[in-house]
Parts: C-alpha cells; structure tokens; sequence
C-alpha cells in the first residue's frame, strides 16, 4: 500500500488561502452578527449585506476551515433516500418543496459566480446514487419515483461511470461540483467591498437575545445587533434543544492525483459499507485529484479511526489502481432526526436569533440555501419555502419519533456506559501501558481523566467530561484528538476546543497525579 499522509488539511485548504482577518478587540454594533464562517455563516452574510445591512461575522477559528473546508465539494439536489423518505414521512408537497429550494441553491451559485466573477472550478456532473448489492435494488427504485414525483428529472439505470459494476443506481443530471474555498473567497471579498466587517479567532460564548440582541466573546468584547444567526455546524447555544434533534456523524476522505482518461465523470455515493463517496477534481496539469469518501462512523464511539482509513485506501486500490493517495482529512456532519435541515428563527430567544444546522452532509446546497431564507426572513419576514426548514415545526418532529427517541436513548446509553468502562486506578495500570501514539481514559481522583502519550513519549492528561452536557469523550487515533459521543464536539490533545457545541476546554489534569 502507498504511504499514508496524516490527516490534516483538506486538498480545498491547501489550494484556496482564505484572507486573514484580526480578532474582534473592541465593542461594535451591526445591523446583524453572523457566529461561525463555513458557507452557511458567510452565505447568510453576503445576503444580508446585499439587502444593505451592516453586517458582522464572528468566527472562533479561521474562516471556512471547519466541515465547509472539509467538505467533498457536491452540488446536488439528489440526497440519498431523501425523497422516500420525505414522501413518506411528510407528504409528497414537503418532498416537491425540498427539491425545488435545493435547486434553487444549486442555481444561485452558477448565478453568484457569474455575477462575482468567481474562479472556483465550477462544473457540471450527474449526481449518482447506486448500491452494488441486488437487496438494495428495491429502495433506488422507490427513490428514483420519488424524486420524479418531487419534480426532479430523476432515472433509475444499471450501468454508470464507475469502474465497477452496481446493481442500480439512481442518476440526476445537470448537478455541479466545485472548489468550496475558491467559492467563498470570492464571496468574502465581495462581502468586504459592502461592508462586511470579519472578525476570526473570536469565539462567541455568550447570547442575549432581547431586542437588540447581545453576543459576548471569550475576550469579553461585545456585539450589538438587531439579528444574530447561529450558523456554527452544531448550535453553540441550545436554549431551543435542538441538540435533541439532531445526530452526529464523520466520514473519513482520502485523495490523489488520476489520470483524466479514467475520470469517471460524476459525483457518485453508495450508503453501502460504511458509505463510498466520489467524485474529482481539476489539476493545474491537466489530471483529475479523484476524491474517495466514507467509512462514516459516530466520532467519540472509541473507533479505530486507523483502521478505518487503511479500508477506505484498501478499497480505492482495489476499484483505482496506481492512485498514489495525497491527502487525507475529515468531515463531520450531523442530521435532523426528521430528515429536514433546521433553518430559521430559533424560536426560544425571540424573533430576531436564526439558526441553521442539520444539513445531513448536504452542506453546500443547504447552506446556500440558508443564506437565502434567514435574509428572507430578517429583511421581509418572508419564508419562501412555507415553513420546510422551521426549527420550530412539530408535526414533522413528532412523526419522527421513533428517530427521535432513538438519538436520546444513544446519549443516555453514552452518558452512563462510558464512565462504567473507564478504566485503571492511578497507579500505572493502562497509563503507564501506553505506547507512543495511545491513549486511555481512567478513573482518577478528580473524575474520569483523558490521557494520551504523544509520539515522544511525554504525557497529556486532560478531564474527560465534555464541557457541553457531560458525556465523556473517546480518543480518535487516526486525527490524535478527543471527541463526545454524545453531540460531537471535539478537543486537541491538550484539551482545546476544535469543534463544537462545547465552547470551554476540557480541564487539563496534571499525569503526575494518575
């Protein structure tokens, strides 16, 4: 097997620097705060600048370099099973809504690039969902109909562009792919020339949501505005529970350089095995980067996140021989438990606090789309989409109960399991047992403790109770990192915060004392 490069910056980082900006130092008033910077926060934010309001966004890392920078890059209204689903479980009137406002995404970026005269490797592919096996069969037909019926020019066929040969597949053409940062670069840029004022390294820990809303920052500076939008991938406030209705999910991305005459021409998925995703790429010599997604597991559930990467890689060897693989990294997405995203008025803070969150992996389209409905709803009061994505809707949620009941009973089990589990007494048992690269979880004095040894062999030793709502994180080996099992926030080995909801480290601990 070709070597394997550590996961760390997507391909999309690598090749599209965003612009840098300063962190928020002093108090500032906005027409509107905009909290987190992937294409949802900065969708939200060009729209709402174009309308002619001021605009501030707020962002604890650098800009797009959360899931949006680690996205695979897909345009599509074809979501797997999503139309049966919908049709199903919310009427054919909710599946005909879905499909045309995902369009209407897909459209508005082939718009804003002309407009803005964005490079961004825009193109048009066919969207292919298929299975390789005959049981699977079924569900793409029923899906294929579906989406007909939702209004998509959907077909449900047996050969496709894949180097293999699949069962059925369910093909959506006149969908797009494209290179998300160079995307948001160009729309960063315009939202600067109106006005747009961008703070990064500014990490939001506080929200007040009276009229004028209040936001307050980890520094203890302020912002003023009418509307704040919570665009943070998992909302880092939940006076609304949403954190109730939605599950966490991260998939594993390998890619590297293939010649163009073996593009297979197309951007292709298979919920089968853990999820295969994929799709490519334009090189600056003229070859495609083919882009392999998958192994999706639930971060903070003690995976073998090594293990998983080596099957992906085994797995592009098998069906894409001689593909050197150059980049590895990782996305993490998180679903409604009603299948639609949750976009609009958060409902327990007033009228003027957004939230968009529960793409389902979806991102891209969804997050335009966002942009489109929280500017809509702040400038005309308008919902074009009649209350699909509402955060607040009930009939939906409670026709999904059995999903939803499912996600708090995985929590619970979570909560009270995993400290069951941890491990050792303090007095050398699996701590002392690490080898470089390991790590454990034990029982210590001061509580469940997280314990890592890094590649030199020095100690870190961190509380390993989330600072969300409580669940004890699982060590992810591939990424070297901590993550809750329970909403999916994410800390370094030192206990930093990488990714939300939790918004404190957890607690460093001395390993002296274990």
């Amino acid at each position: 097997m070709n070597p394997r490069p550590s996961p760390g910056r997507s391909f999309w980082m690598q090749t599209a620097e965003m612009p840098a900006f300063a962190p928020l130092s002093t108090p500032t008033e906005a027409d509107a705060a905009v909290i987190g910077a992937g294409i949802a926060g900065l969708s939200v934010a060009w729209e709402l600048a174009r309308t002619g309001l001021s605009v501030v966004v707020l962002e604890a890392d650098r800009l797009a370099a959360g899931v949006t920078g680690h996205t695979t890059g897909k345009l599509t209204a074809l979501h797997p099973g999503v139309y049966d689903t919908l049709r199903s479980r919310h009427g054919e009137d909710a599946a005909r809504r879905y499909a045309t406002s995902q369009s209407a995404a897909l459209r508005h970026v082939f718009e804003v690039v002309r407009d803005l005269g964005i490079d961004c490797d825009l193109e048009r592919r066919p969207a292919v969902t298929y299975c390789e096996r005959p049981d699977g069969v079924e569900a793409l037909r029923a899906e294929a109909e579906a989406a007909r019926a939702a209004g998509l020019d959907a077909s449900f066929v047996t050969e496709t562009g894949l180097p293999y040969p699949v069962a059925g597949a369910v093909t959506l053409g006149d969908q797009a792919q494209f290179h998300p940062l160079g995307y948001l670069r160009g729309l960063v840029e315009d939202l600067v020339a109106r006005g747009g004022r961008l703070y990064e390294h500014t990490r939001v820990t506080g929200l007040d949501g009276g009229d004028p809303c209040r936001v307050t920052t980890s520094s203890g500076t302020t912002v003023t505005a009418r509307h704040v939008v919570i665009a943070t991938h998992h909302p880092v406030f939940d006076h609304a529970l949403l954190a109730t209705r939605l599950t966490q999910r991260r998939d594993l991305v390998i890619a590297g350089p293939l010649p163009a005459s073996q593009d297979p021409d197309g951007m292709y998925i298979t919920r089968e095995d853990a999820t295969r995703s994929v799709r490519t790429a334009p090189l600056a010599d003229g070859g495609r980067l083919l882009i392999v997604g998958g192994e999706a597991f639930t971060p903070g559930t003690g995976q073998d996140t090594a293990e998983r990467y080596a099957r992906l890689q085994a797995w592009t060897e098998r069906y894409f021989p001689g593909v050197p693989i150059t980049h590895r990294w990782a996305a993490q997405d998180n679903s409604s438990t009603d299948t639609l995203p949750l976009i609009g008025r958060w409902g327990s803070d007033g009228d003027h606090v957004y939230v968009a969150t529960g793409f389902a992996g979806w991102g891209m389209t969804g997050g335009v789309l966002a942009g489109q409905l929280i500017a809509s709803l702040a400038t005309r009061d308008e919902d074009p989409w009649s209350g699909l994505y509402d955060p607040r809707r009930f009939g939906p949620a409670l026709r999904s109960a059995p999903e939803f009941l499912k996600a708090q009973w995985d929590v619970g089990k979570h909560f009270v399991m995993d400290r069951l589990k941890a491990m050792g007494d303090g007095t050398g048992g699996p701590v002392g047992a690490l080898r470089p690269g390991e790590a454990t979880v034990v029982r210590a004095d001061g509580g469940p403790c997280a314990v890592h040894r890094d590649d030199q062999g020095e100690l870190h030793a961190v509380s390993a109770v989330c600072t969300h709502l409580g669940c004890l994180v699982a060590f992810n080996n591939a990424e070297r990192t901590w993550e809750c099992p329970c909403h999916g926030s994410r800390f370094g080995i030192d206990g930093e915060v990488l990714q939300g909801p939790a918004l404190d480290p957890l607690e460093r601990r001395d390993p002296k004392d274990l």
